[in-house]
């Protein structure tokens, strides 16, 4: 991609240069913490359920 640019004559590649730096620039290392987070681990609905039961039996446990 960067050699077909090089080719460009100097008008077209000025162009295409002024369009490439008023490109909002994405922040990587953002976005890929952002995938990592939303691709990881979840709960399963039973797993979510033995954790309110869990939780809900400690709260018991306390307050006997």
């Amino acid at each position: 991609m960067v050699q077909i640019a090089r080719k460009l004559p100097a008008k077209q590649w000025m162009k295409l240069k002024a369009e490439v730096e008023t490109q909002p620039k994405v922040d990587t290392e953002r976005e890929e913490f952002k995938k990592f987070l939303l691709n990881g681990p979840t709960f399963s609905k039973k797993q979510l359920e033995t954790i309110a039961e869990t939780r809900k039996a400690i709260n018991q446990w306390r307050t006997k």
